[in-house]
This record gives structure tokens, C-alpha cells and sequence, in this order.
């Protein structure tokens, strides 16, 4: 072999070193992109249809939840929902008496509202004073709170609602656990079940800005 033929073929292989170089960096590049597409594609579906993360802004719901507790919500318990189309393609079930449900505010949907399911589709619902009564038999409340446990009996609850009113069909009557301290079915009336996104089931984490430390007893618990 002569000397342009040796260079010729040192110059072939090098430029063919050069492309497979060139190709294996693309590849890598391209197998990144599409990696960082179907994460991110996950994580939407994940949140849209599967579970989705909530932080609570307010005392409403003391003393099941605080201020500070961030919580997960499970988005498919009451059936699947399309949010962009606002439709639901299976579903929606009633959520049960005591459930903790996260939905739309009624008059302002772009808000999210947390409150706990107390009067069902059907059911004839009455507060006189700290008890609520369903079907004119009252009912026990563990986790409801008042300021003034000993208040009396008042027709005239707060709010304005005293009842008793029936639940319409497709309708729910939600109260905060705070009861002197929430905006609830009180004020707004009945929650249209369509309007339900899910229920919370866990506190992943909880911040307490006063102290400025995390509430390390409140992590993992189990909403209920």
C-alpha cells in the first residue's frame, strides 16, 4: 500500500470514528428529550386523574387539619374526570357521610374549598345550636369543634340555615370541622357532586410558620 492510500484509509476511519461519535451523542441527547417528555407526561396524568397534592391556607378544618398540612387527594375514588372539558367519563359516585373532599368553591371555581361531606342526596338535614341532625335523628360528631361547647340550642344557626331542608339529587351538604369558623353549605348552600375532585387520605407534610419547624407528629398521617 502506498502512502496516499494509507492516508486515505486512516482519513476514511477517522471521519467514521467521527460520525458514530456524533450519532451516539444525538442518540443520547434524543433518549434525554424523550425521557424528560414521558416524565412529564406522567406527571400530568398523574395529577389529573391519580392523586394530587393540596396545601391547607386556612383553620376550617381544625382540628382534623391545620394550617400548614400538606395533603394528598385521591382524584379517581368518586370516578374520572376531564378537567379541560369539565366531563366526567365514569362516575361521578356520592362520596360517604364523613369523607374529607376537596372541590370547586360554587361561586368561585377557580378556588379549591376542603370540608367534610355531613348530609347525602335524599337526606332531610337540620342544625338546632352544636348538633347536627339527619333524618331528624342526630348525629354524632366526633371531630366537630366549637368555641362555645356549651352554647344553647338556637333555631337560627350560623349562617342563616337552621333547616330542615332536603339534600337535592347530585347534591351534598358539606361543613368545616371548625364549625364557628368555615364557609360552608351554611352560607353557599348545597355542593353539586359533580364539582367533588377527591378525597384526602394522607398528610404528607406539615410546616408551622410560628414556631418555624416542620410538625414532624403530623407527617404520614392518615386523614379520616
Amino acid at each position: 500500500m502506498d502512502r496516499g492510500q494509507e492516508h486515505e484509509t486512516r482519513v476514511g476511519v477517522e471521519e467514521t470514528a467521527g460520525v458514530e461519535v456524533r450519532g451516539r451523542q444525538k442518540s443520547a441527547t434524543r433518549e434525554w428529550i424523550e425521557a424528560l417528555v414521558v416524565a412529564v407526561l406522567l406527571a400530568l396524568f398523574i395529577r389529573t386523574f391519580v392523586v394530587q397534592a393540596f396545601k391547607i391556607p386556612s383553620g376550617s378544618m381544625i382540628p382534623s387539619l391545620v394550617v400548614g398540612d400538606h395533603i394528598l387527594v385521591n382524584k379517581f375514588i368518586y370516578g374520572i374526570r376531564i378537567p379541560v372539558l369539565d366531563t366526567w367519563i365514569l362516575g361521578p359516585w356520592a362520596p360517604e357521610r364523613g369523607d374529607i373532599i376537596v372541590f370547586k368553591y360554587p361561586n368561585d371555581e377557580s378556588r379549591d374549598f376542603i370540608k367534610r361531606v355531613i348530609g347525602l342526596p335524599g337526606e332531610v338535614v337540620e342544625v338546632r345550636g352544636n348538633q347536627v341532625y339527619i333524618n331528624n335523628k342526630p348525629l354524632g360528631e366526633s371531630h366537630a369543634m366549637y368555641e362555645d361547647s356549651a352554647r344553647p340550642a338556637n333555631p337560627h344557626s350560623v349562617g342563616g340555615f337552621s333547616g330542615p331542608i332536603t339534600v337535592p339529587m347530585d347534591k351534598l351538604f358539606v361543613l368545616g370541622d371548625n364549625r364557628d369558623h368555615s364557609q360552608d353549605s351554611r352560607f353557599w348552600g348545597f355542593l353539586d357532586i359533580h364539582k367533588v375532585e377527591g378525597e384526602a387520605f394522607v398528610i404528607y407534610w406539615s410546616w408551622d410558620s410560628q414556631e418555624g419547624g416542620p410538625r414532624w407528629n403530623r407527617i404520614g398521617k392518615v386523614i379520616d
